[in-house]
C-alpha cells in the first residue's frame, strides 16, 4: 500500500513552525547597574543640597525668638542681652558653647546654663543660678559666697536668711597652715550641713579658727560647732537639742556624742 504523498504530508517541518506562538521578549531594556548608581548617587547629591539650603539658605529654619528660663534674681532681659542670640541667622550655625561660655564668664551669678536649640525658630537659654549661703560684708555691700565657697555676686543689701561671715582668725599655728580661703570653705561647709529649719534661725557664721567654729542664732542664742567634721551628726544633734531644750540659750555639739545646753 502506497504511503501518503508528499502534498498530503505537507512540507517537512511545516505544520511544526505553525503551531508554536510567535516569540515573545521576556523583558524591555535593561539598566545597567553602572546607570543605576550614577541615579542613585545623583539623587542622594539632589538631598543633600536640598537638605543644605534648607538649614542655610531658606528662611524656613532661622531663629525668630528667644525664651529664658529659671531667672530669679536676674532678669529675662539682662540674660538675653549678655547672650547676644543672632536673630534671623540660620538655627543650625548658633554657637550655643559659646554663648553658655559667655553667659558664664560675664553674669557670675549663672552657675549653669544650656542653650538648647527649639526648632523650628527658636533659641531656649535654661539658666540656674548660684544660692548664696554665706554673706561677707565689705565695705557697706555684702558680697555672696555658695555652696562651693564661690564668692560670685555683690549686693548692697543682704539677702534675707542668708547668715553673715565673720572671718576673725587668731594668730596661731592653725591660721597659717590653713589661711582664709580655707577656713571660709570650713565656713560654708557647714551652713550647708545645717537642715532648713536651723539654717533659717543662723545670724551669724563665726569662724575664730579650723576648729573653733560658731553659730550665732535669734533671740541671742549661740552654739559651738568645733570644726567642720561630723557635720551631719552635728546638725542633727543640734535640732534634736533645739526641739528640747527651746529656750536654751547656749548649745554646744562640738562633741557630738556630749552634747551640752544651758541657759545662757
Amino acid at each position: 500500500m502506497a504511503g501518503p504523498t508528499t502534498a498530503q504530508r505537507g512540507a517537512p517541518g511545516r505544520a511544526d513552525t505553525a503551531a508554536r506562538p510567535p516569540h515573545i521578549g521576556r523583558e524591555g531594556p535593561r539598566i545597567s547597574r553602572r546607570t543605576l548608581l550614577i541615579l542613585i548617587g545623583v539623587a542622594v547629591a539632589l538631598l543633600a543640597a536640598f537638605a543644605i539650603w534648607v538649614l542655610y539658605g531658606s528662611s524656613w529654619l532661622r531663629v525668630e525668638k528667644v525664651s529664658t528660663s529659671g531667672v530669679e534674681v536676674l532678669t529675662r532681659e539682662e540674660v538675653e542681652a549678655v547672650a547676644a542670640t543672632p536673630i534671623g541667622a540660620p538655627l543650625v550655625s548658633v554657637d550655643t558653647d559659646a554663648m553658655e561660655r559667655r553667659l558664664r564668664q560675664k553674669l557670675p551669678r549663672i552657675d549653669t546654663v544650656d542653650v538648647v536649640r527649639s526648632w523650628p525658630h527658636g533659641i531656649s537659654l535654661k539658666v540656674t543660678e548660684r544660692k548664696p549661703v554665706l554673706l561677707v560684708e565689705k565695705g557697706g555691700k555684702f558680697v555672696e559666697v555658695d555652696a562651693e565657697g564661690v564668692r560670685f555676686a555683690t549686693v548692697d543689701k543682704a539677702p534675707k536668711g542668708v547668715p553673715l561671715l565673720e572671718l576673725k582668725p587668731e594668730p596661731s599655728a592653725s591660721l597659717r597652715r590653713f589661711g582664709d580661703d580655707r577656713l571660709l570653705r570650713e565656713a560654708v561647709r557647714v551652713a550647708g550641713d545645717l537642715p532648713a529649719g536651723v539654717a533659717e534661725e543662723v545670724e551669724v557664721v563665726l569662724v575664730s579658727s579650723y576648729d573653733a567654729i560658731t553659730l550665732r542664732l535669734t533671740r541671742d542664742r549661740e552654739v559651738t560647732w568645733g570644726s567642720g567634721e561630723d557635720g551631719p551628726v552635728k546638725a542633727r544633734v543640734l535640732a534634736a537639742l533645739m526641739k528640747a531644750a527651746p529656750k536654751a540659750g547656749q548649745f554646744d555639739v562640738s562633741a557630738p556624742t556630749a552634747p551640752a545646753v544651758s541657759a545662757s
